[in-house]
């Protein structure tokens, strides 16, 4: 029994975004923190790993009882475990790398051409000040604008239909926490919120119309991520 569903949705930036990209060498009045782009456009992207790391984080900490004391990776609950995969030694009954069910592909941009004129970025300017010297450290930071949407794909490996249900409850329940949380760094001094829009389920390979039971439930959940966000 196999089967494969993508999900499909934007990603729309809500305020700011920054997610850290790699800069050699910080010339004078150059921006001391880059966001992380495609080598070929120029264009910022967001790595399937830093999409994948904040939903796996939120899920745990939706179902831990104290998230003061997280659980490494390979201690999450078995349900984290079997969507986003752990390493050897994890808890398991083989005590053996368990596959991940999910896969995130990066996200590109996929309403450029609404930003050609004015760039897909900003340079937002912070600074710290030291309480005892009060001495400034000023920083500027590059952020994605808020507008920019971005194609996200994630693909779902269904292994045992008895569980699908409750892999797409916990999913949606990861997306409908970055929306009230935020995506990259500096999120707790506003930066980094998101929503997703318009989600599609598409199976992509259901030879025996297992995914076809259910899709009208799973359609409900994914339904409820579009109207679950902090800037409603």
């Amino acid at each position: 029994m196999y089967a494969k569903l993508m999900i499909k949705s934007q990603l729309e930036i809500l305020t700011g975004m920054h997610i850290g990209g790699y800069s050699s060498y910080s010339a004078i009045g150059a921006v001391d923190s880059p966001v992380i782009d495609d080598p070929k456009t120029k264009q910022p992207i967001i790595p399937g790993s830093s999409l994948k790391g904040k939903l796996r984080t939120l899920l745990v900490r939706s179902i831990i009882k104290d998230i003061n004391k997280m659980p490494a990776p390979n201690e999450d609950p078995p349900a984290v475990r079997r969507l986003f995969g752990s390493g050897a030694g994890s808890k398991n009954e083989n005590n053996s790398i368990v596959k991940a069910r999910l896969q995130f592909a990066d996200a590109f941009i996929c309403n450029a051409d609404d930003f050609r004129e004015i760039g897909f970025t900003e340079v937002k300017f912070e600074n710290t000040i030291d309480r005892k010297t009060g001495k400034a450290n000023p920083r500027q930071i590059e952020r994605v604008i808020k507008g920019v949407k971005f194609e996200v794909n994630i693909l779902y490996d269904m292994e045992n239909e008895a569980e699908f249900i409750e892999d797409m409850e916990y999913l949606s329940r990861a997306m409908k926490l970055l929306q009230l949380d935020y995506l990259g760094g500096h999120g707790t001094r506003g930066s980094g919120r998101v929503s997703f829009r318009k989600i599609e389920l598409l199976p992509a390979d259901d030879r025996e119309g297992i995914l076809a039971k259910h899709m009208d439930k799973v359609s409900k959940l994914f339904k409820d991520v579009e109207d679950y966000e902090l800037f409603s």
